[in-house]
């Protein structure tokens, strides 16, 4: 399973990017609990009949686990950190804009803002239901300044959709191993599968 596909509703808010992540070795120690959850969704979902009862994912768990290495980031993002409330996640990163965007430039002088390193914050509404999984992007800030919606697409069409063309300011994906719900609450993340 990726890791990434069933993160996606929490991971996508590293500047909306899809992370075509997999599992790390398995290790003891930080981020091992959130490990076992992943596996045991996998092993789930691949079973004739899975079991209805759902999964829940702690704050502090995924922040654990992205502490620990154990998801691949794109180029240039470090230091993920996850918040969430019913419905609204926020993800808070260090992002090298130069490294990300290594092999590709743009004479634009609105997306000259996406260079150096800064801490970007994404904050999005996110929610899974009949198979699918659904993030709206609400705002983006850098170093602590809102940036303008029409600026992301911007960004997001020049940098973003190139790597991962599915992603978007508005994005809607498939759910992976027979994950059927997911619901983002306060300090966790619950998926149901069927």
């Amino acid at each position: 399973m990726k890791a990434g596909s069933v993160f996606l509703l929490l991971a996508l808010l590293i500047l909306t990017f899809n992370l075509p992540a997999t599992y790390a070795d398995a290790r003891s120690g930080t981020g091992a609990s959130m490990e076992r959850k992943l596996r045991r969704i996998e092993s789930n979902g691949a079973s004739h009949h899975p079991d209805l009862a759902p999964t829940e994912f702690t704050e502090s768990e995924i922040n654990a686990y992205f502490a620990a290495g154990k998801m691949d980031l794109p180029a240039g993002v470090k230091s993920v950190r996850f918040q969430s409330e019913p419905g609204i996640v926020t993800g808070t990163a260090h992002v090298d804009f130069d490294q990300f965007r290594v092999g590709s430039g743009s004479l634009n002088p609105l997306l000259a803002v996406f260079t150096g390193v800064h801490e970007v914050v994404v904050s999005a509404h996110a929610h899974g239901v009949a198979g699918q999984g659904f993030v709206q992007v609400d705002s983006v800030t850098l170093d602590r300044i809102e940036i303008p919606r029409f600026i992301l697409q911007l960004f997001v069409e020049k940098y973003v959709q190139p790597k991962y063309p599915e992603i978007g300011l508005s994005s809607r994906f498939a759910l992976p191993d027979r994950i059927d719900w997911a619901t983002v609450g306060r300090q966790n993340l619950t998926v149901g599968q069927k």
